[in-house]
């Protein structure tokens, strides 16, 4: 049974699919990209300034985390917590630079999906909402906004359709 539009809805309905074209172009995925390699970056970005004193010294206390708060089952606690701190430092950079975009995403993922399952497995909602930018980059890559862009290869493969 199709009832009648009200008046309003008739007066909107039309202008629709140009809104939705409109918003489509200013909200391009280029801005979506950069929004996601940002959002991630700062979060693990701010999480490793945590660990060192300076720019590279590891504190006493990290190390005590990843003894005690951060064991991993199949890695030494010092090891865990100087991997964890380059990732924390090296991956947002790369995010932010749009530079090995899909790995950089690839390894903030593979971070959040061991913190998820063997420190706070409760916390899935924050970790859901830290992997879903990165699923988007991993699928869509890093938009025109990037250093990726700049690459040899990736000028080669646009000029074949591949871009």
């Amino acid at each position: 049974m199709n009832l009648p539009l009200p008046r309003a809805h008739r007066a909107v309905a039309p202008r629709l699919p140009a809104l939705r074209a409109r918003l489509e172009r200013w909200i391009s995925h280029d801005l979506i990209a950069l929004a996601c390699r940002f959002s991630i970056a700062g979060v693990f970005w701010m999480s490793g300034r945590t660990k060192v004193e300076g720019w590279a010294t590891l504190t006493d206390t990290t190390f005590l985390l990843f003894r005690q708060d951060y064991a991993l089952p199949l890695i030494p606690p010092d090891w865990a917590a100087y991997l964890a701190t380059t990732a924390e430092h090296l991956l947002p950079v790369l995010l932010v630079l749009g530079l090995g975009t899909r790995l950089a995403a690839l390894g903030v993922l593979g971070m959040t999906a061991v913190i998820q399952l063997f420190v706070y497995p409760s916390a899935w909602p924050t970790h859901l909402s830290w992997a879903a930018p990165m699923l988007y980059l991993l699928g869509r890559g890093p938009g025109r906004w990037s250093l990726d862009q700049c690459l040899p290869w990736r000028a080669r493969g646009a000029e074949r359709g591949r871009g």
